[in-house]
């Protein structure tokens, strides 16, 4: 045996017999001396035999899910043509754990320039219509877009774009996983539900996403050229508010 074996064996025996020790005292965890993302360490639990159980290798596909690694991920993107136009990256914002998801087009002007969704003319009604309809604060809510970067001139995404952006938002909604989803406008919907159908057809008739009940309604743009629409957005609206088990006000 050589010297250094003997000094790898002393060392092992001398932290079989310390968690022998502690087991006899009737200590289950130990905290591991290699700290945590919060910087306090994580306790490590005990086998049967006293030994320190191995810590799990987290798998690929148990790779932390929560919105800010998404984001993360998203990073400065460049998977379509988008991002040569855009100011800011309009990711989405909100309570990550929102019983209710907003989802809408894409970003205007002020989005873009602000990086937060919905905070132009049309999220002013929407804004409206979360917090003076609903009674909710917008900040109990997540508030998201279908593309992350402003599509010019405010025109329609592309398929490719969409296509690009997609599985984000895939991944924001599973790991936020509300209870209700609202989608807001033709794309919203088409691209949410897979259907050729618009928004017109589907609106006020609840619809299945990755088996959360989703309510397709007008996007507030089409209620700021239309304001007739609104009555009908209301009581869309109230279905969702139902479905959660709130109360309608107005």
């Amino acid at each position: 045996m050589t010297e250094i074996q003997r000094e790898l064996l002393d060392i092992v025996t001398q932290i079989r017999t310390h968690l022998e020790y502690q087991k006899a005292l009737g200590v289950r965890l130990i905290e591991s001396i290699t700290p945590s993302v919060s910087g306090i360490a994580s306790p490590v639990p005990l086998t049967s035999a006293g030994k320190a159980a191995e810590p799990a290798v987290p798998k690929p596909s148990q790779a932390p899910s929560g919105l800010s690694a998404i984001r993360e991920e998203l990073g400065d993107c460049t998977r379509c043509k988008l991002y040569g136009g855009r100011t800011n990256i309009v990711f989405g914002e909100g309570n990550p754990k929102a019983v209710l998801v907003f989802v809408g087009e894409g970003p205007g002007q002020e989005e873009d320039q602000q990086g937060r969704p919905f905070v132009g003319a049309a999220g002013q009604l929407l804004t409206d219509i979360i917090v003076k309809g609903m009674k909710v604060k917008r900040e109990d809510v997540y508030i998201c877009n279908i593309v992350k970067c402003r599509p010019p001139d405010n025109r329609n995404p592309d398929p490719d774009e969409i296509e690009a952006c997609e599985p984000f938002l895939k991944k924001q909604l599973s790991a936020i996983n509300p209870a209700v989803i609202v989608a807001l406008g033709n794309t919203a919907v088409k691209t949410l539900l897979k259907t050729p159908e618009g928004i017109t057809s589907l609106r006020g008739k609840w619809q299945t996403y990755q088996g959360i009940p989703l309510m397709p309604t007008f996007h507030p743009a089409y209620l700021l050229r239309n304001p007739s629409g609104k009555k009908l957005v209301w009581e869309d609206i109230q279905q969702v508010m139902k479905k959660l088990g709130m109360q309608a006000k107005g």
